[in-house]
């Protein structure tokens, strides 16, 4: 683990953070080689990526004070001015949101250019999580299995104490302070971003009609989800036993199907070719 990579003058540079802020170069890097397939101004993906990424991060953080509302007014300035508390899915709706009002201000068609931001979320969603491992959080329940990590310095920390807060039944004979190897769903949800990157990258190349590529992502990330979240540390299971994230998740899944699944009307759409970049720079 290593959850402080630096200081400067007194101010922590986190892996965490870092990681976060590589996962948005990487989106954009990705989001514009796919606009360049499709005809469009690739420089298009980094003159969003500030306001999208500003957005995602308060939408993480809102997300998250909604959760935890009770800490929130206990100590609001202490929940606002805090790095930690960020949540997948308030980043989602939040980036989601400026992108698209990004989008409609520069006129640009809206589902084919969202289906350019499918296979890149896909990659960004796995570098953040690296983020998560170095840092300890966001980690799953106890195991016995040789894939358990222990997370001493974690946010929190692997404990006993942690797991019997959140109801999971421990060994009574282990002391609160104990620290317990657990699942490393951080990095499942590496593979499960990597995985969901090369596919929606092999099937960008394939004619779909406007849409259905980020329909894709919402499905597989759905599903993703929803499966690692059986085996996190998480103390919001409240409808039959599922978290709210596995409930955001079947509402992802949900969209993601009526996605791909709508007849628009409109006719099939063929990657772009890229715009002819060699031309230009060709002497004479």
């Amino acid at each position: 683990m290593y959850p402080v990579l630096f200081e400067i003058g007194g101010f922590e540079v986190t892996s965490f953070g870092v990681l976060i802020f590589l996962s948005f170069l990487t989106g954009a890097w990705i989001l514009s080689l796919q606009l360049e397939r499709r005809g469009m101004d690739p420089e298009i993906a980094w003159e969003v990526l500030a306001a999208t990424a500003i957005a995602g991060v308060i939408g993480a953080k809102l997300y998250y004070m909604g959760l935890h509302w009770r800490d929130f007014v206990a100590d609001p300035m202490g929940e606002l001015t805090s790095r930690a508390g960020l949540v997948w899915y308030g980043g989602l709706i939040g980036g989601v949101t400026a992108f698209y009002w990004q989008v409609k201000r520069r006129g640009l068609p809206v589902a084919t250019t969202f289906d350019a931001a499918a296979p890149a979320l896909g990659l960004a969603y796995a570098v953040g999580r690296v983020g998560c491992f170095l840092v300890g959080d966001d980690y799953g329940l106890p195991t016995d299995s040789g894939v358990g990590v222990a997370f001493p310095q974690g946010s929190p920390p692997s404990t006993a104490g942690y797991f019997r807060s959140l109801g999971v039944d421990i060994d009574p004979a282990l002391a609160d302070s104990a620290v317990l190897a657990v699942h490393p769903t951080q990095l499942y949800e590496v593979a499960g971003g990597i995985a969901m990157f090369a596919i929606l990258w092999t099937m960008s190349k394939r004619p779909l009609r406007p849409g259905q590529l980020f329909g894709a992502f919402l499905v597989l990330y759905g599903i993703e989800r929803f499966l690692v979240e059986f085996v996190r540390a998480k103390g919001d299971r409240y409808v039959f036993g599922l978290t709210t994230s596995q409930i955001a998740s079947m509402v992802a899944l949900a969209v993601g199907v009526w996605l791909w699944t709508r007849r628009p009307g409109r006719p099939v759409a063929e990657p772009a070719r890229p715009p002819a970049r060699a031309a230009r720079t060709q002497p004479g």
